[in-house]
């Protein structure tokens, strides 16, 4: 369960526009998460990757009143933090991946501490997106912007991320933009909710 809070603005966009998007424009406050949908291919991945700052885009972007243009691209990155569908690894452990794998709470999302020494080739793909979650986390974001983060998993598992990163947004009162298609979810996790539709953004019902 995600606990909310009123928020202040965290993280401003206003007027973005990229490849299928147009002058898009929404504020998120702090610890109150949102839930994005819209149909597949309505530019909901392009939206998030453009907050970051990972495809070119104009318009006009700012975290705690501060321009994105004076920020450095890789310190946006770990604030304004992208996790994809599909996780991307690198190297040939898991425990390559984390700065510090003895202080990350695996245990928390269904693994022992031995997770650590898994050869990446042998992770399903629910684990590594389970492990995707907590290596996101680990740079402690101001700002999450995931992308069906649940998608591959079952209903426990679902439960375990939904709550980790629920405490996470509070206790550090982060933003949150969360691609979900799940009525259920939406209505757990969701302050608000807007949806996509026709390369613009309109506000639409926690609970339909």
């Amino acid at each position: 369960m995600i606990y909310r809070n009123r928020g202040s603005s965290l993280l401003i966009v206003e007027h973005l526009t990229c490849a299928v998007l147009q002058d898009i424009s929404l504020t998120l406050k702090d610890a109150e998460p949102v839930c994005l949908s819209g149909a597949s291919g309505s530019g909901k991945t392009r939206l998030l990757r453009a907050i970051a700052d990972l495809d070119l885009n104009t318009g006009k972007v700012m975290l705690d009143n501060v321009v994105r243009e004076s920020i450095d691209p890789q310190s946006w990155r770990r604030k304004v933090a992208y996790l994809p569908a599909e996780s991307r690894w690198w190297a040939q452990t898991v425990g390559e991946h984390f700065r510090d794998p003895a202080s990350v709470p695996f245990g928390r999302l269904g693994f022992d501490d031995q997770v650590k020494d898994w050869k990446v080739e042998r992770l399903s793909s629910g684990e590594r997106q389970r492990l995707a979650v907590l290596r996101l986390l680990e740079n402690q974001p101001r700002v999450l912007l995931l992308d069906e983060p649940t998608a591959n998993l079952d209903a426990q598992s679902t439960q375990r991320v939904e709550t980790l990163i629920g405490e996470y947004i509070s206790q550090a009162k982060a933003a949150c933009l969360w691609v979900t298609h799940a009525a259920d979810q939406i209505r757990r996790i969701a302050r608000q909710r807007l949806l996509l539709e026709n390369s613009h953004l309109k506000p639409a019902a926690v609970a339909e």
